[in-house]
């Protein structure tokens, strides 16, 4: 009887240990994707936080999260505003709520301290619209007065969300006028590295440029297109001649992955798998292709609707590529020098599928065949 008690108490406390480590384990992966999370949302912390302050405001700001990043009213008109040289970040804060600029002054509070832009409010008057958001309003009182403004195109972003950045940017371009422009860049008068290439889809690259406010349309498309220009190595170029690849066709695959791809270091190994299923005569099968060829969601309030239901995955359109094969018309977004080199250079594996891990990492599981690809399902 005693052996048997023995037994039983080890039992019991390695189960505890066990159920422990679970735990522990779970939660230190949960605070690692909310700093991650929080970083995607609303751009890396200040350098001066500490591990537990970054767990803090990461937490607060994903609570706060519409307050952030939904404006006020999205038809709004631009207002004057301004700041005095001995006001507190607490008091701006308080005068843009009463202004009817942003939600809640508290979590701009946050958002100002988690970003370290809360010491770097410059004094002065300001053009501000409750159609920004808190985040792009913040940005915008980092300086009054200079002639050069930032302007930030994100790796995957399609032509429309460009367009939406503009008028928060203190360009002087509408997001109209650039529709039209990047949509017929022939009559624009630029020219594609990818001569057959129907709109600019494909061909601003993403980055963080640096335009005078009063820059010309035709200007700024033509630096960002001139940019991606001279990511073209000539290495680059040959290895999508050795992968039987147009340029067009090396942008438009490169823009896929770069929708698919949550974690970059997958980007050569997801490309692998689209030129496998190419060579074989398979279809793509890529959600993206279909969330391009869907447009806007009112009821997401997002470009890239997800999930995709199965009357979606059916809609009658040549960038699906559920339903055609091989590669749609053109590319899908802007992709960053990452996916087109993934592209270029491809992992060697024998992957004809790949779908998403069930632990919410944005890592894929990759396998051989449709069986095997069955088995990594979420259970």
């Amino acid at each position: 009887m005693y052996h048997s008690n023995s037994r039983s108490s080890r039992s019991v406390i390695l189960l505890l240990l066990l159920l422990g480590c679970v735990i522990i384990g779970g939660a230190v992966w949960g605070l690692e994707n909310l700093i991650r999370q929080a970083k995607n949302d609303f751009g890396p912390a200040a350098p001066s936080l500490s591990m537990f302050d970054q767990i803090y405001f990461a937490t607060r700001l994903y609570l706060n999260k519409s307050a952030l990043l939904e404006p006020m009213n999205p038809q709004g008109q631009p207002q004057p505003f301004k700041v005095g040289s001995e006001e507190s970040a607490n008091v701006i804060a308080l005068n843009l709520e009463n202004a009817g600029l942003i939600p809640d002054a508290v979590s701009f509070r946050l958002y100002l301290i988690y970003a370290g832009l809360d010491t770097g409010i410059q004094a002065g008057d300001y053009e501000l619209s409750p159609a920004s958001n808190a985040v792009e309003i913040a940005q915008k009182l980092q300086n009054s007065t200079s002639s050069v403004v930032p302007f930030n195109i994100l790796p995957g972003w399609r032509l429309e969300e460009i367009a939406a950045a503009l008028p928060t940017s203190g360009l002087q371009i509408l997001p109209g006028d650039f529709l039209d422009a990047v949509l017929n860049p022939t009559d624009a008068g630029i020219q594609l590295p990818a001569h057959n290439a129907k709109t600019m889809e494909g061909f601003l690259y993403p980055d963080r440029y640096h335009f005078k406010r009063d820059i010309s349309l035709q200007e700024l498309l033509t630096t960002m297109v001139g940019h991606f220009n001279d990511q073209l190595t000539p290495d680059l170029r040959q290895a999508y001649q050795k992968e039987k690849l147009s340029m067009l066709q090396a942008v438009t695959l490169a823009s896929i992955v770069q929708r698919e791809a949550m974690v970059e270091s997958e980007q050569p190994i997801i490309a692998s798998v689209f030129l496998n299923r190419l060579a074989v005569g398979m279809k793509l099968e890529s959600d993206p292709t279909v969330q391009y060829a869907l447009g806007y969601d009112t009821g997401q309030k997002t470009w890239w609707v997800n999930p995709l239901s199965t009357e979606q995955l059916g809609i009658n359109s040549p960038y699906n590529t559920y339903v055609i094969p091989g590669l749609p018309p053109g590319p899908i977004c802007n992709p960053s020098l990452s996916a087109l080199q993934a592209v270029a250079f491809p992992a060697e594996t024998p992957y004809y599928y790949f779908r998403a891990t069930c632990d919410g990492s944005g890592r894929h599981n990759f396998s051989k065949t449709f069986a095997e690809h069955l088995q990594n399902a979420c259970k």
